[in-house]
């Protein structure tokens, strides 16, 4: 039994072992999303994000429900979130003092203000944003690559 609790702790960290699938991780992190929602964030082509899901979803990461035509996505438990919270600040942690420590650590680790993805609208910090912008001498934080490459594309119909 010892044993088997290392590999099933060795297969979980296995499926969280893609770029991507953390970032799935964030997108999930205070609600649930469709397919189509998450494709768009990432900027995935469907099959890509159809086996990331997949992935997550053998070894219950995910939760997936049906409504209607719209398969929406879940986290399976709460502290999938807090796990990808403390290793990030180990990273942040590790990396202090150093040059790539000086890029983001300073964003990474404020709590506040909250703000709001500008091309999706979700809701987040510094601390769980994926990337930050600045433009027009304003940071803008975004919660996954897709967003931040459409803004990257035409800020301006982004900003109010």
């Amino acid at each position: 039994m010892y044993y088997q609790l290392f590999k099933l702790h060795s297969e979980l960290l296995k499926a969280l072992s893609h770029p991507k699938r953390l970032e799935i991780i964030q997108l999930l992190r205070d609600k649930k999303l469709t397919v189509s929602e998450i494709q768009e964030m990432l900027d995935l082509p469907q099959a890509n994000l159809s086996q990331h899901l997949m992935v997550m979803r053998d070894a219950e990461v995910v939760e997936a429900k049906r409504n209607g035509k719209q398969i929406y996505y879940r986290l399976a438990h709460k502290n999938f979130i807090k796990a990808s919270d403390l290793l990030r600040q180990v990273l942040v942690e590790r990396f202090k003092g150093s040059r790539l420590a000086d890029e983001f650590t300073h964003k990474m680790s404020e709590l506040v203000p909250l703000t709001s993805d500008p091309v999706c609208g979700m809701r987040l910090s510094p601390k769980i944003a994926s990337y930050a912008k600045k433009y027009k001498g304003i940071e803008y934080y975004f919660c996954a690559s897709g967003c931040l490459e459409k803004f990257q594309k035409n800020p301006d119909r982004f900003i109010n």
